[in-house]
């Protein structure tokens, strides 16, 4: 007999012992509770994963702006006149999506990505000299990753931050950047790394 009919007898019946209704009863409530800490783990479970698949795919539009970034900072300027244009990395990300400074228009990106963390085509910038180079999430979230990353993003390592995981060419830029730095009195320098809002047009 299940549960439920056993407290049905218990409540109409009048020849249940007490002992069984009592015993009907605390397995309906265990059963319940069970149910309830099955759901509430099922969840915890699908939030994680969910979590993980945004954090990977964070992973790879970090890189294909990394790598977008890098074609364009290779690009050789190849104006007639010669002239000096004024930097080797993008002043916007829509600089990316359409680069002019050679005869023929090379696109570098195929679109400004929504950021999978937000779910806003927005992204941080981290700008050195005027320029972009590097990109990052806007999201404060602690990410679930925290070891076992590429090479090019072993620099994550340990973050708390999503916001901290940032996409910048080469790869180790903030590392040489802080080795090179002689002093605090060079963090007022106009070509040290400061961040920004996107300036790109979703």
């Amino acid at each position: 007999m299940s549960p439920s009919r056993r407290l049905h007898g218990c409540v109409h019946g009048h020849k249940a012992k007490a002992d069984a209704c009592g015993f009907a009863y605390l397995w309906l409530l265990l059963l319940v509770a069970f149910m309830g800490l099955s759901l509430t783990i099922g969840v915890q479970f699908y939030s994680t994963s969910v979590q993980r698949d945004k954090e990977y795919e964070l992973l790879a539009i970090g890189r294909q702006f990394r790598a977008a970034i890098g074609r364009y900072h290779e690009t050789q300027r190849a104006a007639a006149s010669g002239e000096n244009r004024g930097g080797d990395y993008p002043a916007t990300l829509d600089d990316l999506l359409k680069d002019n400074r050679s005869l023929s228009t090379q696109r570098h990106l195929r679109r400004v990505f929504v950021d999978p963390m937000t779910g806003k085509p927005e992204w941080g910038l981290l700008i050195v000299g005027g320029r972009i180079v590097g990109v990052h999430s806007l999201s404060d979230k602690v990410p679930i990753k925290q070891d076992r990353f590429e090479a090019d993003d072993m620099g994550f390592r340990g973050k708390q931050k999503y916001s901290d995981w940032v996409f910048t060419y080469p790869s180790d830029l903030l590392v040489r950047q802080e080795a090179d730095r002689p002093g605090p009195a060079a963090s007022s320098g106009a070509d040290t790394a400061r961040r920004a809002p996107s300036q790109s047009k979703p």
